[in-house]
């Protein structure tokens, strides 16, 4: 089983220099990848909560914010050599997706194939709304966007013809390394999610699951794939679990999980120094 870290960027602690140690430090540890979340703007007040704090608001240092997870990953990708990168995840009904599509391919390019396409549509209306989009039809949108990047990536001469996007046909290059294209990894629990997961995914993305929580989704992902005439056969399942105990990576390992993405937490120096050990052990433990 595969270990990555789940590393929100925030500054000020998350300095050039600090960045650029970590990922030489989690490569020589053995870490596999590198997870970053997405949040362009926060705000004070919002119509639902975010749901991994227990006071409903993302956890950013005062004074501080989220740093861009392409722009951060260009960055770790010139300074290392073997990790993998994932956007766990991108808020695929935000993004303008000719954009979108550019920025992978090329990150996908200059770092030999190290891209991995974590996706979803996200929980904050405020922040759809302030990208320029509308909140209700944001899943419809997003498997457009999906459409049309794929098309992108993969065909000489792309077009697109749909209610959110109208692309006449025009060339991208560099096409990704990574062929068919960038893996594009669903997350999401619910029904519309795993249903894009069949449809469109190299692999779904669980966030803060335990042994049960993933068995039970998984038992619901695969009724999906078998929908679509797919199965678990070649599809990694990603999960960022709440718990590694070794009886926790033994009951992953025994759901065929492929991949632990594993939460950094605190961002001061002790603190990451401290869990760059553990996630060293970790990954033995999990070999």
């Amino acid at each position: 089983m595969k270990i990555g870290v789940f590393a929100t960027f925030m500054s000020p602690h998350a300095t050039p220099q600090m960045i650029r140690e970590f990922g030489h430090r989690a490569e020589a540890a053995g870490v596999e990848s590198i997870w970053m979340g997405e949040h362009v703007v926060l705000f004070d007040e919002m119509e639902f909560p975010y749901p991994g704090s227990r006071d409903g608001r993302i956890p950013v240092p005062e004074g501080g914010g989220m740093l861009d997870t392409l722009t951060t990953f260009g960055m770790l990708a010139g300074v290392t050599e073997k990790l993998r990168f994932g956007t766990g995840i991108a808020l695929v009904p935000q993004r303008n997706p000719i954009y979108t599509a550019k920025e992978l391919a090329t990150l996908d390019w200059l770092s030999g194939g190290r891209m991995d396409f974590g996706i979803g549509v996200g929980w904050c209306k405020e922040e759809v709304i302030a990208c320029g989009y509308s909140w209700e039809d944001r899943g419809e949108r997003c498997d457009e966007f999906l459409e049309t990047m794929i098309n992108l990536w993969t065909e000489p001469v792309a077009s697109f013809e749909g209610r959110h996007v109208q692309l006449a046909p025009c060339r991208m290059d560099p096409k990704p390394i990574q062929k068919p294209h960038v893996p594009i990894i669903v997350g999401g629990h619910g029904a519309p999610s795993l249903r894009r997961a069949a449809r469109f995914g190299s692999g779904w993305y669980g966030f803060a699951l335990d042994v049960p929580a993933t068995a039970a989704v998984l038992e619901r992902l695969d009724r999906a794939l078998a929908d679509a005439g797919r199965s678990r056969e070649g599809f990694e399942i990603v999960i960022t679990p709440i718990s590694t105990t070794a009886e926790d990576i033994e009951g992953f390992r025994s759901l065929g999980v492929d991949r632990l993405v594993v939460q950094l937490g605190s961002q001061k120096p002790e603190r990451v120094e401290r869990r760059l050990d553990e996630l060293g052990a970790l990954v033995k433990t999990a070999a």
